[in-house]
């Protein structure tokens, strides 16, 4: 749990969450919808699969992203039973 709310502590990496909201993505289209290096957006990338916020697929010479919806599913869970 740690590990997600350090990916969800920083801006950019929110911004990202919200992209891939939208549709699967790789590293190339999400980079060019920010003004920061490339080797940064990998860095961001990194520390939401490591959270599991995301989740990546070799296709063909790309890697392709996707939001996983299950770990902020058990994220509310959690935050649900803290109202008990």
């Amino acid at each position: 749990m740690n590990s997600l709310f350090k990916a969800l502590n920083d801006e950019t990496r929110r911004q990202i969450v919200e992209l891939l909201k939208e549709k699967d993505m790789n590293a190339g289209e999400i980079a060019e919808r920010f003004n920061i290096s490339k080797p940064s957006i990998s860095h961001h990338l990194d520390i939401l699969r490591q959270a599991d916020l995301v989740t990546s697929e070799k296709k063909g010479q790309f890697v392709e992203y996707s939001l996983n919806t299950t770990i902020l599913e058990d994220l509310l869970n959690w935050i649900l039973t803290l109202k008990k």
